[in-house]
């Protein structure tokens, strides 16, 4: 990996830059509630996250990670969908938190010359708002969300799509995440990964996905960038 002509950084969202996990659980048991089911604790609904709302909301539906075709009927699941949206824009993002040294971290690489981009599979409806409760609303060159075009990771296209809008070539650029979406939409882009270990990958280490370095704390990515790039 030679990141010493790399000029674009492309980060995930959740599990990668924010722990949004309560405020989704939260949000995912309101909309159980409100159609009579069950609800499920936290560590539960941890695993269900990472493919955008959508496959969410059907495996809360259904109880568990695959999702069968022919387990929901569409009507179920855009009623159930709505619910979730509802009460997730009620919460505002209260619970939700940067990981340590994040914050620092991204204003450090964007003061070092990289150009920030953030690709994520949460709706981009919900992306604005958390990006300003945090400052970051002018750290990134780009923002797309899971909705944003007709696919999402682990296709490349959102990267790609950076990519062209802001004229660097995918060679130039890390897709830098906590899932195999975001390793697998990187590799499949045919651009270089770097892998966090604790964000939101179904239980199965980061590093099982051959990303190009992985990294436990996000302060050692950032260093690893700095150093490598001197």
């Amino acid at each position: 990996m030679t990141i010493n002509n790399k000029q674009l950084l492309i980060f995930d969202f959740d599990g990668t830059l924010i722990d949004s996990v309560p405020d989704l659980a939260d949000a995912t048991n309101a909309m159980l509630t409100a159609l009579g089911k069950d609800t499920y604790p936290i560590d539960t609904i941890r695993n269900w996250i990472g493919n955008g709302s959508r496959l969410l909301v059907e495996r809360a539906l259904v109880g568990k990670v695959d999702v069968a075709e022919g387990d929901l009927n569409k009507s179920e699941a855009d009623h159930a969908e709505q619910l979730f949206f509802d009460a997730y824009t009620k919460i505002g993002g209260s619970k939700t938190v940067a990981y340590p040294d994040v914050d620092s971290g991204l204003k450090k690489l964007h003061a070092a010359g990289y150009t920030l981009a953030l690709v994520t599979n949460k709706p981009i409806r919900f992306v604005p708002k958390i990006l300003q409760t945090f400052g970051w609303q002018d750290l990134f060159s780009e923002v797309m969300g899971g909705d944003s075009l007709s696919a999402k990771k682990p296709d490349p296209m959102p990267l790609l799509h950076v990519c062209t809008q802001l004229g660097i070539t995918p060679d130039k650029a890390i897709m830098i995440g906590d899932s195999r979406n975001d390793i697998l939409a990187g590799q499949n882009a045919n651009m270089d990964t770097l892998g966090l270990s604790y964000g939101y990958n179904y239980g199965q280490d980061i590093r099982d996905l051959n990303p190009n370095e992985a990294f436990d704390h996000f302060a050692d990515l950032v260093d690893w960038i700095m150093q490598t790039n001197a």
